[in-house]
């Protein structure tokens, strides 16, 4: 059976389906990314490493999406919450993040201050509230929800009440919450302080004691430095765009009239902030941040470590490269004393006794048109009979012949 994402893996990532398909394949085999990039190019049709990870990666994103989707679906289905609409949006949900947004006001729930003014009967007059903007009549509503019996002491508990529900609509609205991440991540600063009385012991962290910039362009090595600061208790941070902007987004989508009742929606807007919105899209501009700044510092690390080995452990010395084979024959590049390619071809030096004869001719004209001062040979298929080769082409006593691992390559 095909696998259901292959088609929009393609199209991201600029390939062809029968390339994603056989990686795919190769992957679901259990075959890692080197082993797939080096020894079945056949298949992918020559995909680098770079390209099988992202591929890899891909499948999973789409995979995890796919599984929490149907977790969703099943948890609305048996509490007979699944409408049509509902169904559709859920499939038309392309990130986790949206898929949850959608998912939340269904979403079993703690005991909230939103649910006890439900339970005290305050609801109609919140739906009330929020339909008739215009209205200038809260108090006389507000009034006839009155009710000692469920602790609704006078008509400003009754509003409080329905100001509650009015901020759960607002955070549990998709869109809504799909603007304020854009703001936090677009216009969001990093504000990272000291704590009182903890200088000393934390002055390796003295420099992010008043720090602030904005999120979205803070390097990974700040963005760990401060978390870790956090984690052992010198710091702690937070990350919040001004308020102004974000409540002018609600604002515009929510408020919708001019009367008494518009003016309890903007007291619902501005606790829906507050207190629901705000500290949940704080969360996961955390989250985006630590993990795009683990992304940034893997690369780091990995950029280092690529110099670290490709640094030629014999010097500056002019080299010839083999990779062994009996089939395809030896891959053979030379490379000046910088590391710099000069040359490629393919030596069949394990082949029968005329090819074996052209390879000798070949290797030995490049040996000495390049001065070549050592031969490097890799110690996979075809390694020994392939240095067997070389050191029986009769070469001069200094240039050096060694046999290199191939592990990791």
């Amino acid at each position: 059976m095909q696998n259901p994402f292959i088609d929009q893996i393609a199209e991201e990532l600029s390939l062809n389906a029968q390339q994603v398909t056989a990686t795919a394949t190769l992957i679901a085999d259990g075959g890692t990314v080197p082993f797939i990039a080096r020894y079945r190019k056949e298949q992918t049709g020559e995909l680098d490493e770079v390209q099988i990870t992202n591929i890899r990666d891909r499948l999973q994103q789409l995979a995890d999406l796919a599984a929490r989707r149907v977790s969703i679906k099943t948890s609305l289905n048996e509490r007979n919450l699944l409408t049509d609409a509902l169904d559709a949006k859920l499939d038309a949900a392309a990130t986790l993040a949206k898929l949850e947004d959608i998912y939340l006001p269904f979403r079993p729930k703690r005991r909230t201050k939103a649910m006890i003014a439900r339970e005290r009967g305050l609801e109609p007059l919140a739906t009330h509230l929020f339909e008739n903007q215009d209205a200038n009549d809260t108090a006389e509503q507000a009034l006839s929800y009155v009710d000692a019996d469920k602790e609704v002491a006078d008509a400003d508990a009754a509003l409080e009440g329905a100001r509650y529900i009015i901020a759960e609509w607002i955070s549990d609205d998709a869109d809504a919450r799909d603007s304020l991440r854009k703001l936090f991540w677009e216009h969001g600063t990093l504000v990272s302080e000291g704590f009182p009385g903890k200088e000393t012991e934390g002055a390796k962290f003295r420099d992010y004691f008043e720090w602030k910039e904005p999120i979205k362009s803070a390097p990974s090595h700040r963005v760990l430095a401060i978390r870790r600061g956090e984690k052992e208790g010198f710091l702690f941070h937070r990350i919040t765009p001004e308020t102004e902007p974000a409540i002018a987004i609600l604002e515009k989508q929510f408020l919708d009239g001019r009367g008494s009742a518009a003016a309890e929606v903007q007291k619902a807007i501005a606790d829906s902030y507050k207190r629901l919105l705000a500290p949940s899209m704080e969360t996961e501009v955390r989250l985006r941040a630590k993990k795009q700044a683990d992304v940034a510092a893997i690369k780091v690390f990995a950029d280092n470590a690529r110099e670290l080995l490709l640094a030629s452990p014999l010097g500056q010395k002019r080299m010839m490269a083999v990779d062994p084979g009996f089939r395809t024959g030896c891959k053979t590049v030379i490379l000046d004393a910088q590391g710099k390619l000069l040359f490629n071809q393919v030596l069949f030096c394990t082949g029968g006794a005329g090819q074996i004869d052209r390879a000798k001719v070949d290797a030995t004209a490049l040996i000495e048109r390049y001065a070549i001062e050592a031969i490097a040979i890799g110690n996979g298929t075809a390694g020994r009979e392939t240095e067997a080769f070389f050191r029986g082409l009769g070469l001069a006593k200094n240039i050096v012949i060694v046999s290199v691992n191939e592990s990791g390559a």
